[in-house]
């Protein structure tokens, strides 16, 4: 969640392939935590133990876990709704230049810089909120207001002028967002609780010391790992996200680059390591099991531990949370301050959102995307585009059975429906009595359990995390309280629960079994923390689904690195680009999200909203509005694409945006 693949190994990579890219205890003495049996998964019924769920099972270290479903099937059981989610019957008719289907951190962001470069732009949200996974709900008990999260809790960079894609955005906008600060993540492991300290590279290593079972090879190993990826590292600051597009201008937009390219002229043989799976990188050099775990734990926010994860996830934290100003953030008023905040910069720029206004189909005539029709039957026109930040396995079910589609969206179609994808999620929304509670053994708000290191890390039952922010932001509940929200990795099936009904005495037993183990790994920090409660809220894959509006409850796309990924354009023939391309086969539809480069995170989600909106626009207009942010902060200035830029800037001109974008063309033929 706090991992965004900052950088030049993507620019370094366009410029190659220019063709091919356009198509907190004061440390304990080592102690052991009593095992927790999972719950074995009670299936409603033999035919949906699928190798889904059967892969769930039985999870060791070694197992990469992925899902798959067939989209083009019709779902056998009615999908539940619930109260608080909108039955999306808002929304009117009107025309405007952009749509954008979906306000999660890649919408808002592609709307809002749309906006800035001129766009009239609409942003359509099915929720009575927007941000999606990065929202707030709030409930009443005895009079007091508590609020929850309900996705993304652990943020880097967001307190000042940052490589952070989203403050670039925020800075871009010209919109700023109050932040309390803390500096270490907690550990609650098998061995005992230990703390992982941001903003000091000698702390770590005394960590190392002190936990490794042989500290000084630990931090000699850790030393190496991060002299091997310093050149593809030290690139975060030679190029950002927010300088790149898809289509020939990206040889101006990140010509700023190209004096570090040639002082390291290595990097070009580390762009297959770039894509590649970060575990045959640490495989050669880390032995340390400590320090190893360590590495998995830093990768699984993005869906997959070390064997799966891109080695672009590891380069800003090798580079970034070492350095003495680094630090997490929590956003004061809740994560809905990241929406809120990209909302006001939409507005402000002359765009428009809203909510409550599900879209129901993405119109095609001619083999473009002309539209949408929300559920309420009005219609909305797009003259420019239509950018889903819906899922892929969404994105599909919005262009229909019934439409006259391209040849070629067939296919797209049936093999973005068939992408492997992460599981769902278990929530636990907790508010207690902290009347006389001593958290002085702990520091941060965040946490990691992990209750087996033998076991994978997607396995919802072995890894979850805890938050609480009201330890920092005093406004999210009555004094005297706390609120804690306490989630799973992505590894929950769905199948057990797709014929449980909600509110039924099956589904809530089944709720309460599943839960266990977050109630557990609370209570190894508050050990009497049911005694605490004064309410609690179970987050079913049911309730994940319909409340953040994602297919199944899924965290994301799943496709492991090392291979390319379907759709992903010529590139995947030279390098293993795990991830679909932002453009699709009919014309004037983009997407951007958790499920494009590059990949899942809130910093990235909206860094593809950023590349999207790039994209769609000139680039000449690209190049002044990375002029204009250069000028922000001196941090900022390495986004200029300088000189060269403008040398670049008439011989690409012409070619954006690309050919299906341009309104003019579309309207000739």
């Amino acid at each position: 969640m706090f991992r965004s693949k900052y950088g030049l190994a993507c620019a370094v990579i366009t410029i190659m392939t220019g063709a091919q890219y356009t198509a907190a205890f004061a440390p304990a003495p080592k102690s052991f935590m009593p095992k927790l049996q999972s719950t074995k998964l009670r299936s409603t019924s033999e035919e949906t133990r699928n190798d889904n769920v059967l892969q769930t099972e039985d999870t060791k270290r070694d197992k990469v876990m992925t899902f798959s479903y067939d989209m083009s099937l019709e779902p056998k059981y009615e999908k539940p709704t619930y109260p608080g989610t909108g039955n999306g019957l808002s929304g009117d008719e009107g025309e405007y230049d952009v749509i954008v289907i979906g306000s999660g951190m890649g919408g808002l962001a592609c709307g809002a810089l749309s906006a800035k470069y001129g766009d009239k732009v609409l942003v359509l949200e099915s929720h009575i909120k927007c941000g999606g996974s990065a929202h707030t709900f709030s409930r009443m008990h005895n009079g007091g207001k508590y609020s929850f999260e309900v996705g993304p809790s652990i943020f880097e960079g967001l307190d000042r002028p940052s490589l952070n894609p989203l403050r670039m955005i925020f800075d871009i906008l010209e919109e700023e967002m109050p932040v309390e600060t803390y500096t270490g993540l907690g550990y609650w492991t098998p061995e005992g609780y230990w703390r992982f300290p941001i903003g000091s590279k000698k702390n770590f290593e005394d960590l190392l010391l002190e936990r490794a079972d042989d500290g000084p090879k630990a931090v000699a190993e850790w030393n190496a790992l991060r002299d091997r990826l310093k050149t593809l590292g030290g690139s975060t600051t030679a190029v950002s996200l927010l300088n790149l597009r898809q289509d020939p201008g990206f040889l101006a937009t990140t010509a700023g680059s190209l004096p570090f390219v040639l002082t390291h002229p290595d990097v070009f043989l580390d762009l297959n390591l770039t894509f590649d799976s970060l575990h045959k990188t640490v495989d050669k050099i880390v032995t340390d099991p400590f320090l190893r775990n360590f590495i998995d734990t830093m990768c699984i926010f993005c869906g997959f531990p070390a064997k799966g994860a891109m080695t672009a996830h590891m380069l800003y934290i090798l580079e970034r949370f070492f350095e003495e100003s680094a630090c997490y953030s929590v956003p004061v008023g809740g994560t809905c301050a990241l929406g809120d905040t990209l909302v006001r910069g939409l507005e402000k720029f002359g765009g428009k959102i809203q909510l409550n206004a599900h879209v129901d189909e993405i119109i095609v005539e001619n083999g473009r995307a002309t539209g949408v029709r929300l559920k309420n039957g009005k219609l909305v026109k797009a003259n420019k585009a239509v950018v889903s930040n819906a899922t892929p396995f969404d994105t599909i079910k919005m262009l229909g059975t019934e439409q006259e589609l391209p040849a070629e969206v067939q296919e797209w179609k049936d093999q973005l429906g068939k992408l492997p994808r992460h599981g769902a999620i278990m929530h636990l929304f907790i508010a207690i009595d902290a009347k006389d509670l001593d958290l002085s053994h702990i520091e941060d708000p965040a946490h990691l359990v992990i209750q087996d290191w033998g076991r994978s890390m997607q396995d919802s039952q072995n890894l979850c995390s805890f938050f609480i922010p009201s330890i920092l932001d005093k406004s999210l509940c009555p004094e005297g309280k706390h609120v804690i929200h306490v989630y799973s990795s992505g590894g929950e099936p769905y199948e057990p629960w797709e014929k449980l009904k909600p509110g039924s005495e099956e589904y809530e037993a089944y709720k309460e079994d599943r839960a266990e183990v977050l109630w557990k790994a609370v209570e190894r920090c508050i050990p009497d923390v049911r005694d605490r409660v004064e309410f609690s809220i179970i987050g079913s894959p049911l309730a994940h689904e319909a409340f953040l509006r994602r297919d199944r409850g899924t965290y994301g796309m799943a496709w492991a690195a090392g291979t390319g990924a379907p759709q992903s354009g010529l590139l995947s023939s030279v390098l293993p680009f795990p991830f679909p391309n932002l453009k699709t086969p009919v014309d004037g539809l983009l997407r951007c999200g958790d499920s494009c480069f590059p990949g899942i995170g809130t910093p990235s989600a909206a860094a593809s909203g950023a590349i999207c909106a790039n994209t769609m626009n000139s680039v000449g207009k690209h190049i002044d509005l990375l002029e204009e942010a250069s000028k922000r902060d001196p941090l900022y200035k390495f986004l200029s694409p300088g000189l060269m830029g403008r040398v670049y800037q008439p011989l690409v001109e012409g070619m954006t945006p690309s050919a299906e974008l341009k309104v003019e063309q579309s309207q000739q033929a």
